[in-house]
C-alpha cells in the first residue's frame, strides 16, 4: 500500500493550497480516508476525514467552514482543500486510509500513512 500525498509548499495567509493524495495497493473505496497535520515537537492533529462513499465528511473545529475533503473513487484520490489559510495552518500534512466505512478523528484507527507534504503559511 502506498499514499502519497502532493500539492504542498508556500502561500500568503489568506491564500488557498490543494493538497491530493494518491492511493495505490488497495481497494480505494472500501477505505474511509483522513488528513492529519503536525507540527514538530507538537502531537498529531486531525483536521478530516470521509466516509468511503464520501457521504459523511469530518472537520476539526479549527479547520470547518475554511477547508473541504472531497474523494474520487475512481482516481483513487482523496483531496483537501484549504481555504483563508492562515499562519497556524503550517504543518507536515498526511493522509491515512482506514479499512472501516465510518470516519473517525482517532489517527491510531488508521492503518495506512504517507509520507507527508509540508504546508507553509507566512503572514
Amino acid at each position: 500500500v502506498q499514499l502519497v500525498e502532493s500539492g504542498g509548499g508556500l502561500v500568503q495567509a489568506g491564500g488557498s493550497l490543494r493538497l491530493s493524495c494518491a492511493a495505490s495497493g488497495l481497494t480505494f473505496s472500501s477505505y474511509a480516508m483522513g488528513w492529519f497535520r503536525q507540527v514538530p515537537g507538537k502531537e498529531r492533529e486531525f483536521v478530516a476525514a470521509i466516509s468511503r462513499s464520501g457521504g459523511t465528511t469530518l472537520y476539526a473545529d479549527s479547520v470547518k467552514g475554511r477547508f473541504t475533503i472531497s474523494r474520487d473513487n475512481a482516481k483513487s484520490t482523496v483531496y483537501l482543500q484549504m481555504n483563508s489559510l492562515k499562519p497556524e495552518d503550517t504543518a507536515v500534512y498526511y493522509c491515512a486510509a482506514r479499512d472501516r466505512a465510518w470516519v473517525t478523528r482517532n489517527g491510531d484507527e488508521y492503518d495506512y500513512w504517507g509520507q507527508g507534504t509540508q504546508v507553509t503559511v507566512s503572514s
